[in-house]
């Protein structure tokens, strides 16, 4: 299912953020120092199955629930 890992990302933000623009945006940059710049995924993205395993440590590092 490509995809995956831009919901992935967008869920990261949108559960860490709860609606504030500016720890949306401290969310995203902290994605891009890990690695995952969210704007550069998208729905036909192929999913990477060693790129999902990497986002789920980095929303577990971010206290974020999957």
């Amino acid at each position: 299912m490509a995809g995956q890992i831009r919901k992935l990302l967008d869920t990261i933000i949108e559960k860490r953020s709860k609606g504030n623009p500016t720890i949306a945006l401290t969310t995203k940059t902290k994605l891009i120092f890990k690695g995952f710049d969210a704007d550069n995924f998208n729905a036909g993205s192929p999913d990477d199955p060693a790129a999902i395993e990497k986002i789920k440590a980095i929303a577990v590092d971010l206290g974020v629930r999957l």
